[in-house]
């Protein structure tokens, strides 16, 4: 069955173009490049300072690599000091390791109108990733992996989104040992943007390899990028052997790998912004070194997915001006390293689409675009504290999404800009409602919203007094019923059908 899969994917570059250029397509805004500058709230004698004391506690400290010995050998040989499971990094070592990195690279996409640069002056949006529950208009439910295919589909059809993500959702019907098989083929089959990859076990990152060299061909996947993949810090500065053995797969085949730290601020850093800076930064710079010790030259965005604590009630909390610093300072640090930088998404704490959601969300997209994030994950859809994907909320930002698209143009002082010969057509006590240059730049002179209500209040209560949330609802089900599945050659839908069957055969059910 493997060797039919691979005749299949024989001139699958050729097919996949075919199929292509036949698909049904869905209007999708190119990724973000801003023409505005990054916000940096770090002096350079606060970053003087953490980089120095990330250094400190790479060599003085260490950090843990657990149950690999293969990572510890590597360390060895790079010439760090390893004592039993920890490793202490000499001053210098882990920066220029990563120094082999590449500062921006494209992530492909099956349609490659869909590509995407992460890396410089971009921002791509990539939607929730990881909960087990899920929301929409009749409650809180565990996801299924039909919620699982919704949510792929509307990420399809969100205009603002450039990218589809990975676990959208946790799909807990099917088999822990198999549904990231479920998974991946949804994202290949359902869309045609880009998407990630499985990092809960490395064979399954192996199977993610192997399924997208049936997508795109083998010899596409060995000398391109067509995946990305979270690989998360157990924060305080330990390297657990299931997520560092799915990265070395990843760097191993040139795919691109998300280190990322994850801080609950107060539980697994210092309370302190400074103090937290630096413990991202010295784990941040161990899992890239790490990553760059496996292929230098392999893809690798340095991550920071950091929040606070309630005192009161030890519950993360999200949207908090403590968690824009520690994303505005971490992006210093970043652009410093010359790595691409991931951050920020539509954070919050709320249990419901609510202001509460509203407010944490918005100030943490603003900051993500101000910061200079270059790949946004959980952009639309997060809800609870990430333990719940929700349906509206999902649409809720994934329409507010195009005022990042907006802000990060810039202003243009162009002569149409300038309005010159409208400030003369209408002169004193005029309007402009009329004027030609109205009249020429009415359809594109201001962003609209495809979900929020503007019309006049008796006009609104005539129509149901709909509130954001019942808009919502309605938007899920018309995108939902309007969608239509991107075209795909016949060939490699079988194959990758095919291997699907035949990695589930050969294995029992697992739900652990």
């Amino acid at each position: 069955m493997a060797e039919v899969a691979r005749r299949r994917t024989r001139g699958g570059g050729g097919a996949a173009r075919r199929a292509e250029r036949s698909a049904v397509s869905v209007e999708t805004a190119r990724y973000i490049e801003r023409n505005i500058p990054n916000f940096e709230i770090l002096t350079p004698e606060a970053i003087e300072v953490i980089e120095e004391n990330a250094e400190i506690v790479l060599e003085e400290i260490g950090v843990n690599f657990v149950n690999n010995p293969g990572a510890l050998q590597r360390w060895k040989d790079a010439g760090a000091d390893v004592q039993g499971e920890r490793v202490h990094i000499p001053r210098g070592l882990a920066r220029q390791l990563c120094s082999t990195a590449p500062q921006r690279f494209t992530q492909h996409a099956r349609n490659s109108a869909r590509n995407v640069e992460i890396g410089g002056k971009s921002l791509v949006l990539a939607p929730v990733y990881g909960p087990p529950f899920v929301r929409d208009a009749k409650g809180r439910r565990y996801a299924t992996m039909d919620d699982f295919e919704k949510f792929v589909k509307l990420g399809y059809m969100s205009k603002w989104l450039h990218h589809s993500g990975g676990t959208v959702c946790e799909p807990t019907d099917i088999p822990v040992n198999k549904r990231h098989l479920d998974m991946l083929h949804a994202h290949m089959t359902l869309s045609d943007k880009p998407f990630m990859g499985s990092v809960t076990e490395p064979s399954r990152a192996q199977d993610s390899v192997e399924m997208c060299e049936i997508l795109f061909g083998k010899e596409f996947v060995r000398d391109n990028t067509v995946m990305t993949s979270l690989i998360n810090i157990n924060s305080p500065l330990t390297f657990d052997d299931v997520m560092m053995g799915a990265m070395e797969v990843y760097a191993a085949n040139n795919q691109a790998c998300i280190v990322s730290p994850f801080i609950v601020g107060g539980a697994m850093a210092p309370v302190s912004v400074a103090g937290t800076l630096t413990q991202v930064l010295a784990e941040g710079l161990a899992g890239v070194a790490y990553n760059q010790l496996i292929r230098p030259g392999a893809p690798v965005i340095f991550g920071a997915f950091v929040t606070s604590i309630d005192m009161n009630s030890g519950a993360p909390t999200f949207g908090t001006p403590e968690a824009s610093q520690i994303l505005y300072g971490a992006g210093q640090l970043a652009r410093r390293l010359n790595l691409p930088f991931r951050s920020g998404g539509g954070l919050c704490g709320s249990k419901l689409p609510d202001a509460q959601a509203a407010y944490e969300t918005a100030h943490t997209h603003n900051a993500a675009l101000m910061g200079g994030v270059n790949f946004m994950l959980h952009s639309c859809g997060w809800l609870e504290g990430g333990l719940v994907s929700s349906f509206e909320k999902f649409v809720m930002d994934a329409d507010q999404l195009g005022i990042l698209h907006k802000l990060a143009e810039g202003v243009t002082a162009d002569t149409n800009a300038q309005a010159m010969d409208a400030l003369r057509e209408v002169g004193p006590g005029g309007h402009y409602l009329g004027c030609g240059h109205t009249q020429a730049n009415f359809k594109t002179a201001f962003w609209r919203s495809d979900l929020l209500d503007y019309k006049p209040f008796e006009t609104w209560e005539e129509e149901g007094a709909r509130d954001t949330q019942v808009l919502a609802t309605e938007r899920v089900n018309r995108l939902l019923n309007t969608y239509q599945q991107p075209a795909l050659d016949q060939g490699i839908r079988e194959a990758l059908d095919a291997y699907i069957v035949q990695k589930k055969a050969s294995m029992p059910d697992a739900f652990v």
